[in-house]
């Protein structure tokens, strides 16, 4: 387990950031457009319902060779009107 730390909440953290899960955008490998508009280091979020129903929210951050790393992950309750 070299090139890893010990698992946070949310996933295992990697020297690349955190482990993709189902929903985040790079769980199935990286997306095959790049973002070449966006500076590199730029960060943007990421809102989906994970598989067991959680609000999942991720922020991203673009790599010098415009890869994304999931570098934060917060599950936040879900909320329901008038409750």
């Amino acid at each position: 387990m070299k090139d890893r730390e010990a698992p946070s909440k949310g996933g295992e953290r990697t020297a690349r950031g955190l482990e993709p899960i189902p929903g985040s955008i790079t769980y199935s490998g990286q997306p095959r457009t790049k973002l070449t508009k966006s500076s590199v280091g730029s960060a943007f979020p990421h809102d989906f319902i994970d598989q067991y129903g959680r609000q999942v929210e991720e922020t991203y951050i673009i790599q010098p060779d415009r890869s994304l790393i999931v570098a934060h992950r917060q599950y936040k309750p879900i909320r329901f009107f008038g409750v």
